[in-house]
């Protein structure tokens, strides 16, 4: 009987209070490896969500804007549109209930250690978290995208050879080292959005507990700190060596200050550079400083009285105050887009260092694999002169090319295609590497051998390449979707001819006997 709309909110106060509990539980649970702490810290996250959502429909319940559970609870007590008749209020919901297992007569109480079965399931579920090969499940970074991005910002020709993966690896967490030519450049803007977008999904699913929203307002509050004493990282006031136009730096942000009396406390000599910077007159006291500034809080530049602006300079101030205003706005986004990488690679140093060593040790090859590499290239140059039908020299047994040739030994080694998987349900069909592992569930063979076990290939059945695994998973899954489903044999009703109602399977057997 959940159609009613209390019992749809103690539900949902069931629901939350279950997971609340299950989210201790889950905690209060050492994981025994990175990757188990992973998959814990989704579990918790999506629990968290679910609690969020259920809470967020019980304050729409509570606010009640369409007055239904106000009518609810007046019909239990026996209101109704005619008056107060508490005797029809309950024969009516007594009429209700019969009919409702008249139509469910196998209906039974659900058992809380069947709900606690269900929901204590969820500990053991492992969320599908997707990272490339060369993430690595979140142990790395994988940059080279956004590397050859920066390449193409920053490269000189005259200058020489560009910096090479493992170095931009140092230098990307310091996007204020960007010249200033550069910084307010189209490409930058490109680079720097690319480069923030890559960080927040890397943290998201590495650090699924984290408050990102947070973490970014404190950047923003700090920022705005830093920008009203004109002391952002990068972008200090020195002139279009930053990106700021010579004036700009001299600007000072009027919606900090309420009233003259505030601005005062600025100084007469930034007073006089601000007015100067938007052709105003600079003369007078203190005092007549800050009322001539303060006039432009609120009044735009072509409104103000002549008798403010310096001679001549009224008419270019106006002409170039849109520009100025866009170009200002503008360096503001960049440099707040820089505070915010700035800090997401302050929480992921550790992955950062992490994945600068992994890079330095697949460069540095062993003396056997250079040896190896070299005997490579001289049998390949060998073969080069010979006969074009003559068989390719390959000791190492490494993949062709695409030029019909093996592929170097340093790449066969980064793509780790030394690596064998086996999957049972393709055949037993062996997958090279990892990528290429990881590529195959969305291949026709894999699909292939999925429909004729009968299971979808969805991605709850990602990473599994064994069929007996597969058949368990796709029979736990319907066993939790079984309930919903239509059972014809105990719900489908027939009506004998004494007006009696049973089910399908009931009325069977009582025809079957005679007794029908």
């Amino acid at each position: 009987m959940s159609s009613t709309l209390l019992e749809v909110t103690r539900a949902a106060h069931e629901e939350v209070e279950r997971l609340e509990r299950l989210v201790v539980k889950d905690l209060q649970n050492e994981p025994a490896t990175a990757k188990d702490r992973l998959f814990q810290s989704h579990r918790v996250r999506n629990m968290i969500d679910t609690i969020i959502s259920t809470t967020e429909r019980l304050v729409e319940i509570y606010e009640d804007k369409d007055n239904a559970r106000r009518d609810e609870i007046a019909a239990l007590g026996g209101q109704t549109a005619t008056g107060t008749n508490v005797f029809s209020a309950f024969y009516d919901r007594l009429k209700e209930i019969r009919d409702y297992h008249r139509r469910h007569p196998v209906a039974r109480v659900v058992i809380d250690a069947n709900a606690n079965e269900q929901y204590e399931a969820l500990l053991k579920e492992e969320p599908v978290i997707e990272f490339t090969g060369e993430e690595a499940s979140g142990k790395y970074l994988d940059m080279h995208e956004l590397y050859n991005l920066y390449i193409n910002l920053t490269f000189d020709k005259k200058s020489g050879q560009p910096i090479e993966y493992s170095t931009y690896l140092d230098v990307f967490s310091q996007p204020e080292n960007i010249p200033g030519k550069l910084k307010q450049t189209r490409q930058h803007r490109e680079y720097l959005e690319h480069l923030l977008e890559y960080l927040v999904y890397f943290f998201q699913r590495t650090e699924p507990l984290q408050d990102l929203d947070r973490i970014f307002s404190k950047v923003v509050t700090e920022f705005e700190d830093q920008r009203l004493y004109g002391k952002i990282e990068g972008w200090e006031k020195n002139g279009e060596e930053n990106g700021f136009l010579p004036d700009q730096q001299f600007i000072i942000d009027l919606d900090y200050y309420n009233t003259v009396e505030e601005l005062i406390e600025v100084g007469p000599e930034k007073l006089k550079e601000a007015l100067a910077a938007l052709g105003l007159k600079s003369g007078g006291t203190v005092q007549q400083r800050a009322e001539r500034l303060f006039l432009t809080k609120n009044t735009p530049l072509e409104k103000l009285d002549k008798k403010h602006f310096a001679k001549g300079s009224q008419g270019s101030v106006i002409n170039g105050s849109a520009v100025a205003s866009q170009e200002v706005d503008n360096a503001k986004e960049i440099a707040l887009m820089e505070a915010k990488i700035r800090k997401l690679c302050e929480l992921l140093n550790e992955t950062i260092v992490r994945t600068k060593e992994n890079v330095v040790k697949k460069q540095a090859l062993t003396y056997d694999e250079m040896e190896a590499e070299r005997e490579e290239e001289e049998m390949q140059a060998e073969s080069e002169s010979d006969d074009e039908e003559q068989q390719i020299y390959n000791p190492l047994k490494l993949p062709m090319g695409w030029d019909g040739k093996p592929i170097p030994y340093w790449l066969y080694k980064l793509h780790g295609l030394g690596q064998e998987f086996k999957c049972e349900i393709c055949g037993n069909y062996s997958y090279w590497g990892r990528r290429a592992y990881e590529r195959h569930f969305k291949e026709w063979r894999h699909q292939h051998g999925m429909r004729c076990l009968g299971i979808p290939n969805t991605k709850n059945f990602n990473e599994i390449t064994s069929i007996e695994e597969a058949k368990e998973l796709w029979k736990r899954i319907q066993e939790r979707q079984g309930v919903n489903k239509w059972r014809p044999d105990l719900e489908e009703e027939y009506e004998d001819k004494e007006g009696n109602i049973y089910n399908k399977k009931t009325y069977t057997d009582l025809q079957r006997q005679g007794l029908i």
